[in-house]
C-alpha cells in the first residue's frame, strides 16, 4: 500500500505579499465590522471579534 498525504486540515502561511496584507487589512475590518454590529445583542461574542482583529492587526504591523 502506497502512502496518501491528505490536506484536509493542513494550512498555508501567509507570506509578506501585496496579496496578504490587502487579505489581512479586508480581514481586520470585517472583524471590527462584525464586533461593532453584534456587540449591543450578545458582549461576548463582540468581545470574540474584537480579539480576532486585534491578532489581525498585530499581524500586519509585522508585514509592514
Amino acid at each position: 500500500m502506497e502512502n496518501q498525504y491528505c490536506k484536509v486540515g493542513s494550512t498555508t502561511p501567509i507570506t509578506k505579499s501585496n496579496d496578504a496584507i490587502s487579505f489581512l487589512e479586508y480581514q481586520y475590518a470585517l472583524f471590527m465590522e462584525k464586533a461593532s454590529q453584534i456587540k449591543h445583542s450578545d458582549a461576548k461574542l463582540g468581545d470574540f471579534f474584537e480579539g480576532k482583529a486585534a491578532k489581525i492587526n498585530k499581524m500586519l504591523k509585522g508585514l509592514l
